[in-house]
């Protein structure tokens, strides 16, 4: 249920509102909106009776939330959510471009890529200091040198860094160094790692699983939020179907169908969906034109010598061109 709070309600109605829920054994959730307070009621097991609020002062109503996905979910928030990241923002209005290789490899790698990306139009630095890899011989990351080149990336181009955290073993560890924490597809129903992301301070970017439903993903989201981090970025990188002529099969309907069901910001992520370079300016520009709020692409200055996804990683002059590209895409749907 979601308790709506009058706008001129004062913040003692709405404590004595959060008092009841938690009064019946139930948690409260606040969720400050633009013009409003609205109170998500969690962990009922059945239907909350309405009229227990309705009489309480400041109350304007009390509507059930039909969607198991409740923090998620549009009832709950109808406003979508801008979340931001020191002078990047992600959500509506803004397309968002995130870009960097697979891997860490060394600093000169990846300063020499941050560089590259920045200067075609990127805002945020992409790159693997722990990889989960299919094949216990492949390359792991360097680890927390990784997440120290990471920080120097930072530093010398003003970039905001993501990473993944693939455990609780390291969670702590990149918490500290990143600005944004990836939950990748192989931890996207890892549950004791989502109430950690949930703990968290920074900013969670959420990857699709592989074979996972909308729903299942909308869940995962919310694993997230029950924890208290509001801050959740949601990625589409392809699910796995009977296709050969890509890695997986890019899900560009999930974008409109995530933008009704959630007011969380959506973006794309096409080198993974792809697997295959040219297929990744393509399927950004649809990305774009479907209404993802941004784009996360692998890009490498030598992708031959690529430690990590070096087949599916563009040619920084072919960055530039996707950039080119995509933003009067991006100025068509939104004008």
């Amino acid at each position: 249920m979601l308790v709506v709070m009058d706008h001129k309600a004062t913040p003692e109605e709405i404590e004595a509102v959060v008092a009841t829920i938690e009064a019946k054994g139930f948690m409260a959730r606040p969720i400050p909106g633009g013009h409003r307070v609205a109170i998500c009621v969690l962990h009922n097991h059945g239907p909350v009776e309405p009229n227990l609020f309705l009489s309480m002062p400041g109350v304007k109503e009390a509507i059930p939330v039909t969607h198991p996905y409740k923090l998620v979910s549009r009832e709950s928030q109808p406003d979508d959510t801008v979340i931001h990241i020191g002078p990047v923002a992600v959500g509506n209005g803004h397309l968002t471009i995130i870009a960097g290789p697979c891997a860490i490899e060394d600093a000169e790698q990846a300063l020499t890529i941050a560089r590259h990306v920045k200067a075609a139009g990127a805002h945020l630095f992409r790159g693997g200091a722990f990889k989960p890899r299919t094949s216990p011989y492949a390359f792991q990351g360097l680890g927390e040198e990784g997440l120290q080149i990471l920080a120097r990336v930072r530093d010398e181009t003003g970039m905001p860094v993501v990473t993944e955290a693939m455990d609780h073993e390291v969670f702590d560890l990149v918490e500290e160094y990143a600005d944004v924490i990836q939950i990748g597809t192989r931890n996207m129903q890892n549950f004791s790692l989502l109430r950690r992301a949930g703990r968290a301070a920074k900013p969670i970017l959420l990857k699709r699983g592989m074979s996972a439903t909308i729903e299942e993903w909308l869940m995962a989201a919310e694993y997230i939020m029950e924890g208290g981090n509001a801050q959740v970025i949601l990625c589409e990188r392809g699910v796995r179907t009977f296709a050969h002529h890509s890695r997986n099969t890019l899900d560009l309907s999930s974008i409109p169908v995530v933008q009704k069901e959630s007011h969380l910001p959506i973006i794309v992520d096409p080198s993974h969906a792809a697997g295959r370079r040219g297929q990744v300016i393509p399927l950004s520009r649809a990305a774009v034109a479907v209404g993802a709020h941004g784009l996360m692409v692998e890009v490498h200055h030598a992708p031959e010598k690529a430690l990590s996804d070096g087949a599916q990683s563009l040619y920084p002059a072919q960055f530039e061109d996707l950039c080119r590209q995509i933003m009067p895409i991006f100025a068509t749907i939104n004008s």
